[in-house]
């Protein structure tokens, strides 16, 4: 891409492991056009290969799980700050408080923002007085982003339900963040293995469905001893759902699951896996999924927002009902009761799903077009 002048974005989220894992095809080709990106995000241990990219990273102050109103504050007017700084061309904000709060702080700051919807979590799934107010600062917020990003139709369409959207004419719809079909190759299932490995990925909430995934797996050991149940991931994040290492150490004792720990690279643990499983309430479009499918691996999931976009029932994968420890139970049976080349068959039309429909080559061109347009450097090319 040339320009004009460099162009500098900023990017900022609850976690800087999202930016570098879900953006970083987009963060490389942003630095190869010379364009500059600051990441702001609460430190974690991506901050060094960020900066190895040529990436700035600045640390934000995140109350992920909390709903104190000081700390909220705090957020924002530390975001104004920075962007009175920094004079960003352009800000994109990801996850629910750097999109509220980071739309109101650009805004303030008169610099231009897009809001990235990237799943809709306990504001649409629980009934709380939390989530009430979430909806009410969401629609007040939104008002300000030049654009609002959804990954899936259905997130889209509650916005439009709940009169979320001041200016619906700016909703667009993204349809996932895309996937490196190059990095996340097809690998085949192990040939002559005495077992079928079935593993979660993701963080450990309740809302991903970990609980129920327990539950299945305990109900499957008598009739399919040779079944393996894993779980990747970090156990106590900032989120309201977090399971404990506690929970964790509880089924492992009692042999119900194994707990692998977190991976930098899930490739290795997606490559031994027969197939991946995410039972979660709802999502954007979920990582994982878009990662197993471009790996060609079977996939068990429910039917629900961001899900269903990836999963084609019967297939790529399964779905089953959320919440419903049983249901999922029979369909991780379908899959043990299917021989490894119907699961090999099953993971490979995951992989051209993936090609067709999710390649990230799509979502870069989109990032570019869209910041062309709104730094009125629309001869931009790459």
């Amino acid at each position: 891409m040339t320009s004009k002048l460099p162009l500098h974005v900023c990017m900022v989220s609850n976690t800087a492991w999202s930016i570098y894992n879900y953006r970083h095809g987009v963060l490389q080709a942003f630095r190869q056009a010379g364009i500059a990106i600051t990441v702001i995000a609460p430190r974690d241990r991506t901050f060094e290969p960020l900066a190895a990219m040529g990436v700035q990273c600045i640390e934000l102050p995140v109350a992920s799980k909390g709903t104190n109103p000081v700390e909220d504050l705090r957020t924002l007017f530390t975001l104004y700050r920075l962007y009175r700084k920094l004079k960003p061309d352009l800000v994109f904000h990801y996850t629910i408080k750097p999109n509220i709060y980071g739309s109101v702080a650009a805004a303030l700051a008169r610099v231009k923002s897009i809001a990235v919807t990237t799943g809709l979590g306990y504001v649409f799934i629980q009934q709380s007085t939390a989530a009430q107010v979430a909806k009410r600062l969401y629609r007040f917020a939104f008002r300000f982003p030049r654009e609002v990003w959804f990954l899936n139709n259905d997130d889209l369409d509650a916005f439009h339900h709940e009169a979320l959207l001041v200016h619906p004419e700016r909703a667009q719809l993204l349809r996932g963040e895309g996937i490196d079909l190059g990095l996340y190759a097809p690998e085949p299932l192990g040939a002559d293995k005495a077992t079928v490995d079935f593993i979660l990925i993701g963080r450990l909430l309740w809302d991903k469905g970990v609980g129920e995934y327990v539950e299945a797996a305990t109900a499957l050991r008598e009739k399919y001893p040779h079944a393996r149940f894993k779980l990747l991931g970090p156990v106590g994040v900032a989120n309201p759902s977090a399971i404990t290492q506690t929970d964790i150490d509880g089924w492992q004792a009692a042999g119900k699951v194994e707990y692998l720990g977190e991976a930098h690279d899930v490739r290795p643990y997606i490559a031994a896996a027969d197939c991946v499983v995410l039972p979660s309430y709802r999502e954007g479009v979920p990582r994982t999924l878009l990662e197993a499918s471009s790996m060609a691996r079977p996939i068990v999931a429910t039917d629900v927002p961001g899900c269903r976009e990836v999963v084609e029932d019967g297939a790529t994968g399964l779905l089953c009902r959320a919440r419903d420890a049983g249901d999922l139970a029979a369909k991780i049976a379908a899959i043990l009761e299917m021989d490894a080349p119907a699961r090999q068959a099953m993971g490979e039309r995951g992989r051209q799903k993936m090609m067709a429909e999710f390649d990230e080559v799509h979502v870069v061109e989109r990032y570019f077009r869209t910041l062309g347009t709104l730094t009125n450097q629309t001869d931009t090319t790459r």
